[in-house]
């Protein structure tokens, strides 16, 4: 296919990571309108009915969910494989991913970035510090300490590459955008996977997009990835005026 694929959401969505890194392996180009989803306009809305990015456009199909798009890819470009061959261990990369997409986003997103970032640059509300640090003490420790049991020592989780380390790796970008860092000396090799992970190219290659991106007002996002030379679709479903999800999780 020459047309690139159109990818609606920002650099700083994880969801959106995670569909870009996959885009960059398999080698298909893209488009992207890195709105925010707060930030989409209604025909956003027609597009992606729970206002939720990513959202993929090409020449077939119109999919709004991280999950679904990356088994789309995986199914119409089938090299490399991003899923184990093994059944079990498909279906294992699988719950993996959920529980990234899911009890990560809820803690990562919602609960750390969303208080650190979002509610005072989109929404104009103060940090709740007593639901911060309780996410600190409790809640990040618990999914750190299920990560430490189950990622490898060195290399990757089921011997290559798959979906299960990219949907891992991708929430800790933005952990760090809310200045959080994995303790090396309690979580060894979950400090050591996100190290392994991030410093992979098709991680890397994104990595200056997204730290202009968090630095820069949403006004001006569209502006600085002009003179970034990002590869930005031609239209937009951006807005001025932020408009919630219908669903948080």
């Amino acid at each position: 296919m020459t047309t690139p694929v159109k990818i609606i959401g920002s650099y700083i969505s994880p969801y959106v990571r995670k569909v870009l890194v996959v885009l960059h392996i398999k080698g298909v180009a893209y488009e992207i309108d890195p709105i925010i989803p707060f930030m989409g306009n209604e025909r956003f809305s027609k597009l992606s009915p729970l206002r939720r990015i990513p959202v993929l456009i090409d020449d077939q199909v119109t999919l709004a969910d991280s999950t679904v798009i990356c088994e789309y890819l995986q199914d119409r470009y089938p090299t490399p494989a991003l899923y184990p061959d093994d059944i079990a261990q498909r279906a294992r990369a699988r719950w993996l991913e959920e529980f990234a997409d899911t009890r990560m986003g809820d803690v990562f997103i919602w609960q750390l970035f969303n208080q650190v970032a979002i509610n005072p640059f989109v929404w104009g509300q103060k940090t709740d510090e007593a639901a911060l640090k309780k996410t600190l003490a409790e809640d990040i420790p618990q999914v750190l300490n299920y990560l430490e049991a189950e990622l490898p020592a060195e290399g990757f989780l089921f011997g290559e590459l798959s979906v299960a380390d990219i949907s891992i790796a991708v929430f800790f970008r933005n952990a760090a955008f809310a200045r959080f860092q994995v303790d090396t000396a309690r979580w060894p090799r979950t400090a050591g996977f996100v190290k392994r992970m991030h410093a992979l190219d098709c991680f890397a290659r994104l990595i200056p997009f997204e730290d202009r991106m968090i630095r820069t007002p949403i006004a001006r996002h569209r502006e600085v990835l002009i003179e970034m030379q990002a590869p930005l679709m031609a239209e937009s479903y951006g807005t001025s005026t932020p408009q919630r999800g219908v669903m948080r999780i």
